[in-house]
C-alpha cells in the first residue's frame, strides 16, 4: 500500500507539472482567439492589404519548399544511406539555421544578395533586384526552414528497409531505378510531412524575412507593422487569422503519419 501511494503521488506530481507546461503553451493562443469578435476577424481577412499579405505568405513559403526539395530530397537520401568523412559536420551545417538568431540569418543572406554583392550585381545586370521582392522572401524562408524537410526526409529514407533495395540491385536494377521505384515511393509520406513542416515554418518566419524584404509584407511583418503603428487592438485580428491558418497546418501534420513509423512498427 505504501509503495502504491508513493507511485500515485509521483504520477500526480508529473501530471501537475505537465499540465502547467501545457497551460503555458495553450493559454496565450486560446486567450487571443477567444478575445476577438469573429465578425471583426472575418472582415479583417478581406481587407486588401491583409488578403494580399496572406496570399504572398502562402505562395512564397510553398514555392520555397517545393523548389528546394529538388536538392533536399537527394541530400536526405545520401545522408540516410551513405557513411562518409565529415558527415557529422555536414549535419551540423544543415542544422545551423535552427540555432542561429533569424535576424542574423537575414544579415547573412543580405551579404549574399545585396546590390553590392556579386550575386546582386549579376541580378541587377538583368534588371532584377534580389532584395525587397518575393525571391528574397523565398530565400529567407528556405534558409530557416530547410532543416525540417531534410531531417524528416532523412528519417523517412532511413525507415526504408535496405534489404529491399539490395534485392532490387541483385536483380539488375540500377541505383536510379532503386531510388525512384523503391526508396522514394516508400518514403514519400515522410517527405510530404517534411514539406508541410517546412512550409509551415517558412510561413511563420519574421526575423530573416524582414531583413531582406520589408516590402512586400508577409503576414508576420504585417502583424509587426500594425502593432508598432496602431497598437495591439489593430494587430490582433491579423494574428488570429495567421494562427488559424497555422492550426490547419498543424492538423495536417498530425494527420500525416510519422516518417518511418510504418516500417518501424513492422520491423
Amino acid at each position: 500500500m505504501q509503495a502504491s501511494s508513493k507511485q500515485q503521488v509521483f504520477w500526480w506530481v508529473m501530471m501537475i507539472l505537465a499540465g502547467g507546461i501545457l497551460l503555458f503553451l495553450a493559454a496565450p493562443v486560446i486567450g487571443m482567439l477567444l478575445s476577438q469578435n469573429p465578425g471583426r476577424v472575418w472582415d479583417t481577412a478581406f481587407e486588401p492589404d491583409v488578403a494580399k499579405s496572406i496570399r504572398l505568405t502562402l505562395w512564397t513559403s510553398m514555392s520555397a519548399a517545393l523548389f528546394t526539395a529538388v536538392g533536399a530530397v537527394p541530400l536526405s537520401y545520401l545522408l540516410a544511406r551513405k557513411k562518409f568523412p565529415g558527415r557529422k559536420l555536414l549535419m551540423g551545417i544543415i542544422n545551423l539555421p535552427v540555432v542561429i538568431p533569424h535576424s542574423a540569418a537575414g544579415i547573412a543572406l543580405l551579404g549574399l544578395i545585396a546590390r553590392d554583392t556579386p550575386a546582386g550585381r549579376l541580378a541587377s545586370s538583368f534588371g532584377l533586384e534580389l532584395t525587397g521582392n518575393p525571391a528574397a522572401i523565398m530565400l529567407a524562408m528556405a534558409f530557416v526552414s530547410l532543416p525540417f524537410l531534410i531531417s524528416a526526409a532523412t528519417d523517412a529514407f532511413a525507415g526504408v528497409p535496405e534489404n529491399l533495395e539490395e534485392a532490387a540491385r541483385n536483380l539488375g536494377a540500377s541505383d536510379a531505378r532503386v531510388f525512384f521505384t523503391i526508396a522514394l515511393p516508400l518514403a514519400w509520406r515522410g517527405i510530404i510531412t517534411g514539406l508541410v513542416m517546412m512550409w509551415a515554418r517558412g510561413m511563420s518566419e519574421f526575423g530573416a524575412v524582414v531583413m531582406v524584404a520589408y516590402h512586400p509584407m508577409v503576414s508576420p511583418v504585417l502583424i509587426y507593422e500594425r502593432f508598432t503603428s496602431f497598437g495591439l487592438k489593430y494587430a490582433t485580428p491579423v494574428a488570429v487569422i495567421v494562427v488559424l491558418i497555422s492550426l490547419l497546418f498543424f492538423i495536417l501534420m498530425r494527420v500525416l503519419p510519422e516518417p518511418g513509423k510504418k516500417h518501424r512498427e513492422h520491423a
